[in-house]
């Protein structure tokens, strides 16, 4: 399954404070359903992670919709950390097969999105969350 393009949130420690800090991201799904994403070391989602691997995936399906707080859209919530599974790789290029391009500079790595939880705004007024354990 192809998922649409999602913004990924992480945290951008500056001196003496964090901010949210959001990017945009091409994710995949590993065989369990969870994010998986190929990272450059060069951008500064992957310098955030090293402080904190807190991060969020907003997927937004109100394109086409006439007034985009009626659409839905989810948020994940989770932790992101770098994976060598041959079968995560595998997983990625195969849905992003683009990607193969770049998939072996020497700065790019994938990462694994553990969900924790999520928050599905189905439409106006229309909110449910799940834990990670609903989900599965």
């Amino acid at each position: 399954m192809q998922l649409p393009k999602a913004a990924f949130g992480t945290l951008a420690r500056r001196d003496d404070a964090t901010y949210p800090s959001v990017s945009l991201t091409v994710p995949a799904l590993d065989a369990s359903g969870m994010p998986l994403l190929l990272l450059s070391d060069l951008s500064d989602h992957v310098r955030n992670l090293a402080n904190s691997p807190k991060a969020s995936l907003l997927f937004d399906g109100t394109g086409g919709v006439n007034e985009p707080l009626t659409g839905p859209r989810v948020t994940l919530l989770g932790e992101v950390a770098e994976t060598h599974d041959p079968a995560h790789r595998a997983a990625y290029l195969a849905t992003r097969p683009e990607a193969a391009f770049y998939a072996d500079f020497k700065d790019f790595h994938f990462y694994r999105f553990a969900v924790a939880e999520a928050l599905l705004v189905a439409g106006f007024g229309r909110i449910h969350r799940f834990t990670n354990a609903e989900l599965i």
